[in-house]
């Protein structure tokens, strides 16, 4: 593996993080209309697995991109396009840094409500984690 390589292995897990957070919300919503209590119980254990196992992943790309900016000096790799698509891409841009510097905290805080038991405080705060995050990780691939 050479440095060019890292950042498409950070848009691998970028990617992965987005299927990882897809099927978590999937089995959370599963677990809310199941009827019986075993199987929302189930559902809940794997959205919790799954959930840990995309902040893992996103944990992991987060440490690939801050060591490459530093392998690289911080140079980055000018976006190539011209016309609207240009415009497009620096909003998309823009709007991904700034939310991902929003989901550094959310994240975290919304895990730890989870993982202390506090169920409905942690509920609040994933209606506007998951869709912030799920974007963050799919900008990450675009933009890649």
């Amino acid at each position: 593996m050479t440095i060019q390589d890292i950042p498409a292995l950070n848009a691998a897990l970028n990617g992965l993080a987005t299927v990882l957070i897809v099927l978590g919300f999937v089995q959370i919503k599963a677990a809310q209309r199941a009827a019986e209590t075993q199987l929302r119980s189930r559902r809940i254990t794997t959205h919790r697995r799954l959930m840990l196992a995309a902040g893992a992943v996103s944990a992991v790309f987060l440490i690939g991109y801050v060591g490459h900016k530093v392998l690289v000096r911080g140079v980055h790799t000018p976006f190539g396009g011209e016309g609207a698509i240009r415009t497009v891409y620096y909003v998309m841009l823009l709007t991904h840094i700034v939310l991902a510097m929003a989901i550094a905290y959310l994240v975290p805080k919304t895990f730890a409500l989870a993982l202390r038991g506090d169920v409905e405080r942690h509920r609040r705060w994933a209606r506007w984690t998951y869709p912030i995050w799920l974007y963050v990780s799919v900008t990450g691939v675009l933009v890649y």
